[in-house]
This record gives C-alpha cells, structure tokens and sequence, in this order.
C-alpha cells in the first residue's frame, strides 16, 4: 500500500519541495516540530540508538521509558508506532541500504502488535538538510519510497526532512534539529540531545565505522541490548588520521563538514583509537557470543556476563 496523508493515499514523490507542496500542512506540522523545545535525556529511562542501528519495544517495557538517537547530519531518523498497542521503533538511517531496511522496522512493530485489531501505524521523519551534495534529498526519497512500496498502510504524521529541516548559519546550510526521542509510554516525539550514548558507545561506532550493516539492538522480551558479534581485519594504517588536522578529517570522513556537531572530529578519533587497540573484533566477543547488557535498579546499563 502507499503512503497516506491526511487518510488520503500520496502518489508518486519526486521531490520533496513537491510533496510540501502539495500537502501544506506537512510543512506546518514540521515548522511546529522544529519550535518545539529541545529535551535533554536522562540516561536512566534512555536507550540510545547509533547510525546503522534500531531498536523497538512497548509501553509495558519496564527497561525503556524513551528511545532517542542523534547526531544526524544527512542521516535521518525515522520513528514507526503503531497507535494501537503502542509498539514504537527508532532507526538511524544513513542511506546505506535503506530498501532493505525500511521492511525490518514495519516488521520489528507489526511483531509487537500482533494481537492487536485496532490502530494504525503511524511514521514520523526527522534529518537532514540542504547539504551542497543533495545527500538529504536522495535518502528524504529513498525513505519516502520505500514506505510506499511496504504492504502495510502507513500514515505519515511528521515530515521536518531536508528543506524543512534546515537553517542557514554564517553562511553555511546546516540541520535545525540534529537528534529525537520518542517517549515509549505516551508516544509523544520531539527533538532531544542525549550526554549518554552508550552502552558500549565505542564498539558500536567502530562497528559503523568498518562497515556494519543495519541491526536491531534491542530484545525487549527480555530488556537487553544486544551488540555484536562484530567482524573487521587489524588496519593500522587508520591510524594515520589520528595525526591529522580537524579540517581534514571533517573534508574526508564526513559527509557534511561544514554541518557536523563540534563533538564530530573527536568522536572519529575515539574511535579508530578503539580499533587500534582491538585490530581483532574477536577478542571481543568470547566464543563467538554478542556482548549483552541489562538495565540494573539504579538505571544504568551493565554488561550480563
């Protein structure tokens, strides 16, 4: 089934200044977005989300309270609920293989809210900007496409995308809003930033930094994330870059340099430092298992041995 808007099925999309075009409210609800306040997250109700990552659950998780995810640049962040058993999935998409990606999160709600008759699902998309290489606008589509060729109808109620989604700041385009959350509970989405990105917040970079694919991080029958097991080869000559300027690193492992967040250049570094010192990701995952954390009565994430 395609898309809808406003109950109404949405035909082909070749452009986003198209589809606002043509469904002005979308531009109003995502002017509303961008105003709303930005919520900073506390880390004990939080499970984060990295780049190439989602996570799904329920209102009955006991573990979760919000999903969130940040730092998208061209990366954009889509959130799936369905309004009748409330099951919600977060993904932090970077366009590297999003038609196959799209079905695994429609499949991570419709598996929570199996027994439910009554709801819809419900999407809302967050990210990107008018970044010089069109980047935003080729995953915008890409997103915007790949619902509509999904078999479940899908009602598109927030859209702050690319255009919609951009300022201009000393002269150079950027994001308005950089990171979301989606309070499991209530359903509510809003633009957040997040001081806590883990747990193991730099394996799980050093696995998108080598090439990892999308995953699902979260079993929420059980309240664990679920990281690895990763594979990358020993590559010292990473280490090359820890030597170099700022500006270089944000012109060669960035996307969008004149539009990262100031914290960019020395997360890159923590992490190839992270690969040096684990040229061998089997080391880090004994017998071939995945490192899984549970959330202990203080709210922290600790690694289940």
């Amino acid at each position: 089934m395609p898309l809808f808007i406003q109950n109404r099925e949405v035909g082909e999309i070749n452009s986003t200044a198209e589809l606002f075009d043509k469904y002005p409210h979308l531009q109003e609800n995502g002017r509303a977005f961008r105003c709303k306040p930005l919520v900073h997250v506390d880390p004990k109700c939080l499970l984060y989300v990295h780049q190439r990552e989602f996570a799904a659950t329920t209102p009955a998780d006991n573990c979760v309270s919000i999903i969130g995810s940040e730092d998208a640049t061209t990366c954009h962040l889509v959130i799936l609920r369905h309004t009748g058993s409330g099951a919600v999935c977060l993904a932090h998409c970077d366009g590297s293989d999003t038609w196959s990606e799209i079905p695994l999160f429609v499949e991570a709600v419709s598996s929570l809210s199996h027994n439910c008759k009554l709801g819809r699902l419900e999407l809302h998309l967050v990210g990107g900007f008018n970044d010089d290489s069109k980047t935003s606008h080729k995953l915008s589509l890409n997103i915007l496409g790949s619902f509509q060729k999904q078999k479940e109808e899908i009602h598109l109620e927030t859209c702050c995308i690319t255009e919609m989604n951009d300022i201009v700041v000393n002269g150079s385009h950027r994001p308005v809003i950089y990171g979301v959350g989606v309070n499991v509970k209530t359903g509510d989405v809003f633009p957040s930033s997040f001081t806590y990105k883990g747990p193991g917040e730099e394996l799980r970079s050093a696995r998108t930094f080598t090439g990892g694919q999308m995953i699902d991080i979260y079993d929420s029958s059980q309240g664990l994330v679920k990281i690895g097991p990763c594979k990358w080869s020993p590559n010292m000559d990473i280490g090359f870059w820890l030597s170099q300027k700022d500006d270089i690193i944000l012109k060669y492992l960035s996307t969008s340099p004149k539009a990262e967040p100031p914290h960019f250049v020395q997360h890159m570094k923590s992490t190839i430092r992270f690969l040096i010192e684990h040229p061998n990701s089997d080391s880090l995952f004994p017998g071939g298992q995945p490192q899984l954390y549970h959330r202990t009565e203080t709210g922290d994430w600790e690694r289940t041995v």
